[in-house]
């Protein structure tokens, strides 16, 4: 499954209009904000159809996973949305995490908590806000976070930067960083970096670069951290082999066709996340060539002048060069 499908569920009293993209979608929101409400009501619409007073309009089947009995429910999905209300302690669990990871369909998942067994991206995290009888489900987070005060669109430069990445990515931005007056460590993967936000505290500007594309269980901790520190900016691309293709330094129509619609490429069922998706992507368009990419260890070439300044420019105002 893949691609994007807008969503349209009411009745009389309420109406909720909003669009999925990837596999996971997370709606977030504490209690009586019409959370459970969503979810409720296109159990009662897959149940009764038009005879619950409900109406759903998408191009794919919208259904409900809950209770004991929700592998041998999950088996006759296929090619579907499913919502899932936070009652659901399964969610939670890495027996549904290796599930869901066998199937092609969208999952729309309520809940307050981060799911650690889910590589979600901090982008399909939503709130729902209410007006009269329309409900709107809206992004919480962004792309790019900036949480130094206010940055007036000046160039940001770091006095430390902490990356996700442990391989190549971490060995781009060390590279970076000779001569420089920042300096970088990895976090050793994203479950990591709260603990390293922490020992940073002394830090002037902080800047914490991770994958957005598998970032979403952390957000919760990690912003309401950054906040209170004043000094950190968050910047989350979707990968580091996101920035590479962005970049333009592979010159591949097909590389530009798919970054302006990733959804529209990218079958759920074969990638988990976009992250693995733009890996394979960089490493089938390098193979072979002199920009050949792994993702244990940097190729040198990246580390070129033109390759340096064509990707850091992918990072609007943040200054590393």
């Amino acid at each position: 499954m893949k691609g994007s499908y807008r969503i349209v569920v009411q009745n009389a009293k309420v109406r909720y209009d909003f669009e999925v993209r990837r596999n996971i979608t997370v709606v977030k929101g504490d209690s009586a904000t019409g959370k459970t409400t969503l979810v409720e009501m296109v159990r009662e619409y897959y149940e009764d159809g038009e005879e619950s007073g409900i109406s759903l309009s998408c191009e794919k089947e919208c259904a409900v996973l809950q209770g004991r009995d929700w592998e041998s429910s999950l088996e006759n999905k296929t090619d579907c949305i499913i919502f899932i209300d936070e009652g659901n302690r399964f969610v939670h669990s890495r027996e549904f995490a290796r599930a869901i990871q066998k199937t092609d369909n969208y999952y729309v998942i309520v809940t307050r908590e981060g799911l650690v067994n889910l590589p979600y991206s901090a982008e399909e995290i939503y709130g729902i806000r209410e007006s009269g009888k329309y409900a709107s489900v809206k992004q919480v987070y962004h792309e790019l976070y900036h949480l130094y005060g206010e940055t007036n669109n000046k160039q940001i430069v770091p006095s430390k930067i902490i990356v996700e990445d442990s391989n190549s990515g971490y060995e781009f931005f060390h590279g970076l960083s000779e001569n420089k007056k920042y300096t970088v460590t990895s976090a050793n993967g994203k479950s990591n970096i709260f603990s390293e936000i922490l020992k940073s505290m002394g830090e002037e500007r902080l800047l914490i670069i991770a994958d957005g594309a598998a970032f979403g269980s952390e957000m919760d901790r990690v912003m309401k951290l950054a906040k209170d520190m004043q000094n950190v900016i968050l910047y989350l691309p979707e990968s580091f082999e996101w920035l590479i293709l962005k970049s333009g330094i592979v010159d591949d129509k097909e590389v530009r066709k798919i970054l302006e619609a990733p959804q529209d490429h990218i079958e759920c069922g074969t990638y988990f996340s976009w992250e693995r998706f733009f890996t394979a992507l960089l490493v089938q368009k390098t193979e072979q060539s002199y920009l050949q990419y792994t993702k244990r260890k940097l190729n040198p070439v990246y580390l070129q002048k033109r390759e340096q300044e064509l990707i850091c420019k992918q990072m609007e105002q943040i200054e590393l060069l």
